[in-house]
């Protein structure tokens, strides 16, 4: 017997109504020549809110959800609507210049559904439940140091004042943007909770801090993303804060522990990932080989490493060293972490049925030149980017193997044809992230024992001897700590690279022997360094420590 779920089926149809009303929505762009935008996904501006009120902009059709420079952004449902052409005149003659973007019905909802947030800030004058953008900008002057983090939290923490709540927001905000924080972690415990920040890579303490000011500190929080007050499962949410000219995102995830909910904050901040090619770590010689291939016009180049080893840095500062106006640049990714002027972004929906493997074969008929793809996770994916990077276009992707060589048999056991890897594949790199000693604190100290045996092993190995030209293969620089590092002894990340050009040895070993030793012997002679090879040259070269390089790499299996 067959039970109709009704609503399974209300669901199923709600789904294809949204679905129709997008593609509507796209269709409709193209007539009036706006660009077309899923609000859904795209980082809300509260502060931008204030420019037109939730009264006018439901009349008037339009979501503003967006200002940089008093350019505003504006959703549209129709730009012929005469109540939306007198909002827009209005905008105007407040000064600002409206950028106009075609939107769905849902986009608008989902827009003036967070000037309940709007109102909810306005009616406290205290401020109580309101973030404030000029406030950040503030504390950001006063914090520059974890200590200083510490401090304002604590004499905010003894007010007794309504708007302590935000403020201490605030300050943990300011302090991870001005430390460069690429996460910020809060984790109840039974009588306390734990604020850390992720600095290069590495979670370190902040402070702990009372479970009842914690729990106002997370209403606050599912309230600014969008979260469900009542709701004590696993949730994924979103705001953005907005400092001088730049729009930083932040990613909220909250998972049911012991004691309460812990909390992430994901900071992405477009400044961390401008970091041009140059300033990657990369040696010249392989820079060489990168500059080369990235400017050829067809085949593929892989880049792979574990997550969070700043594929995706890698990845943006290649595109941008080659974006020119005669060149479009597609990309498909999971999430879109930073928005890259004059390229087109796309962003995989598995809710939509839209994958990287849908998002590849659209993105070929949008005539490009450039494709990147997030990630390569599956044969559907791999077999289309293959046979685009075949079939005339350049094509950037990311692979989950420990080195190079791996690139290889990884593509073969996702049931690639190993004799057209050769044809396709320009070069496979693999990288890790270190840390950079401080400069204003780092010492040099003499190498002896197993450590000295080690890093002349790796040397020894080295066929090319310009890469230590200039060193002491003898000594090395020690992390110590001062107030400029935070007293971490580290500043900054620098990657460590290896990679593998196609050539005519490599297509034989991969015909005859793909195996990760059968690539790597046939790579020795293009006398590019490994993984460890240039995690020993920079060492050496005193850009970080030997116990950074043994961290994020096996020496000893060199």
């Amino acid at each position: 017997m067959v039970i109709f779920d009704e609503d399974k089926q209300n669901k199923r149809i709600e789904e294809l109504r949204k679905q129709e009303e997008e593609s509507l929505t796209q269709a409709m762009s193209s007539k009036y020549g706006l660009p077309y935008l899923d609000l859904l996904v795209t980082p809300i501006n509260i502060d931008a809110l204030r420019i037109v009120s939730e009264l006018e902009a439901r009349e008037a059709q339009i979501a503003v959800f967006n200002e940089v420079n008093k350019v505003a952004s504006i959703g549209v449902l129709s730009p012929q609507n005469p109540k939306t052409l007198e909002a827009l005149e209005t905008i105007k003659q407040k000064g600002y210049s409206p950028d106009l973007f075609m939107v769905s019905h849902a986009s608008l909802n989902k827009v003036w559904d967070r000037y309940k947030d709007l109102s909810y800030s306005f009616e406290t004058k205290s401020g109580a439940l309101d973030i404030s953008n000029e406030q950040i900008t503030e504390f950001l002057a006063k914090v520059q140091t974890i200590p200083d983090v510490k401090t304002l939290i604590n004499e905010v923490l003894v007010m007794k004042k309504s708007y302590r709540i935000s403020r201490i927001m605030e300050i943990i905000l300011a302090g991870a943007l001005s430390t460069k924080a690429s996460d910020i972690h809060l984790e109840p415990e039974k009588e306390y909770v734990r604020l850390r920040y992720r600095l290069d890579g590495m979670l370190t303490d902040i402070l702990d801090f009372d479970l009842d000011t914690y729990k106002l500190l997370l209403s606050r929080i599912k309230l600014i993303s969008n979260l469900k007050l009542n709701l004590g499962g696993a949730q994924d949410g979103r705001f953005s804060i907005k400092i001088k000219d730049s729009e930083i995102e932040i990613r909220t995830s909250l998972l049911p522990g012991a004691y309460a909910e812990s909390i992430v904050l994901r900071v992405l901040n477009p400044d961390s990932i401008s970091v041009g090619l140059n300033e990657l770590g990369i040696n010249e010689k392989l820079l060489e080989v990168i500059m080369h291939e990235i400017t050829r016009p067809n085949g593929m180049i892989l880049i792979t490493g574990p997550t969070g080893s700043g594929k995706t840095t890698t990845l943006y500062a290649f595109m941008r060293k080659i974006h020119t106006p005669e060149v479009k640049i597609i990309t498909i990714e999971n999430p879109i972490e930073y928005h890259l002027p004059g390229i087109v972004q796309t962003q995989t929906d598995e809710k939509k049925e839209y994958g990287f493997a849908e998002g590849l074969r659209s993105a070929l008929r949008q005539d490009p030149d450039v494709i990147m793809v997030g990630e390569i996770r599956d044969s559907e994916t791999a077999d289309i980017a293959i046979n685009s990077a075949l079939t005339g276009h350049l094509v950037f992707s990311t692979l989950h193997t420990n080195n190079a060589a791996g690139t290889f048999p990884r593509l073969i056991d996702l049931d690639v044809n190993s004799k057209i890897l050769s044809s396709a594949i320009n070069l496979a790199m693999a990288q890790r992230l270190v840390r950079k000693l401080c400069t204003n604190c780092k010492k040099q100290v003499e190498l002896a024992g197993a450590d000295l045996e080690t890093i002349q092993k790796i040397t020894n190995e080295i066929t090319d001897k310009d890469y230590l030209k200039g060193l002491d293969l003898r000594t090395v620089w020690q992390s110590v700590g001062c107030s400029e590092c935070n007293m971490l002894g580290y500043k900054g990340r620098i990657g460590v690279h290896e990679a593998i050009i196609m050539n005519e040895e490599i297509e034989n070993a991969i015909r005859e022997n793909p195996s990760e030793r059968g690539i790597k012997t046939a790579a020795k002679n293009q006398k590019l360094l490994t993984l460890v090879q240039d995690g020993v040259v920079k060492v050496l070269a005193g850009m970080t420590t030997l116990d950074e390089l043994k961290r994020v790499v096996d020496i000893e299996k060199e």
